[in-house]
């Protein structure tokens, strides 16, 4: 069992240090990172639950509507939604990069304990599968999501946008990433491996990108976390 939970949780540490660690300006409080890992992890309950609940009912049990509706979008809005409310106003957030880091971290948190739980139920031999494909996969979910709404706090023109984008296309990509595992059954990999390695150039330009941002060059635009609209 030991061997089991350090399996699933390795992969994702692993990844939160590497874009932890890549922060040029000043590192992140060990406290709130962990909170939005923590709060990343609880989200597998609510969302497992509505996944369920779908499937009992045999409710959108299509291909397309479980990988971009009930993986896809329900999983990123959870995400989004943890995010605006938990750390966005945070006096910690003050620039750019830093909504990368939490938006990693709330991804991996969800990715870990969703990864504990299929090894737990599968084995621990589909661990290195799993920490290439849908663990990365979360934390560049994360980063993209991270990135937009980093650029919705201190971004001065088109906030709303970089807001509905944060949410939207992590939901797409997520949802796509899921479409290709369950309709393809043969060669999968020609696919996926390609649809990976295009994640990874994007999000590490965006990881470029927010790290050139600097604090003192970016206004701040508040969010009204009641309605979660940019405030002009």
């Amino acid at each position: 069992m030991i061997g089991i939970i350090s399996a699933s949780l390795a992969p994702g540490l692993a990844l939160l240090v590497f874009f932890y660690l890549k922060d040029r300006f000043d590192t992140e409080p060990f406290s709130l990172v962990f909170k939005s890992f923590v709060f990343g992890l609880l989200l597998v309950f609510p969302i497992m639950f509505i996944q369920y609940a779908f499937m009992a009912e045999g409710v959108g049990q299509s291909v397309w509507f479980q990988s971009f509706f009930l993986s896809g979008v329900l999983e990123e809005f959870f995400k989004w939604f943890i995010f605006l409310y938990v750390v966005y106003k945070h006096v910690s957030f003050d620039n750019h990069y830093d909504g990368i880091v939490y938006g990693v971290a709330i991804s991996l948190g969800f990715a870990s304990l969703e990864n504990l739980l299929y090894l737990i139920a599968n084995g621990i031999e589909h661990a290195f599968g799993r920490a290439i494909f849908p663990v990365s996969s979360h934390a560049l979910f994360g980063v993209i999501m991270g990135y937009y709404i980093g650029k919705t706090k201190f971004a001065i023109h088109k906030p709303k946008r970089s807001l509905l984008i944060a949410l939207l296309l992590p939901a797409f990509l997520h949802g796509l990433y899921d479409f290709i595992l369950v309709s393809i059954e043969s060669y999968w990999l020609y696919i996926m491996a390609p649809f990976m390695l295009f994640l990874w150039m994007f999000a590490l330009r965006k990881v470029k990108v927010a790290n050139h941002h600097l604090p003192t060059e970016e206004t701040v635009i508040p969010i009204d976390t009641k309605n979660n609209s940019a405030v002009n």
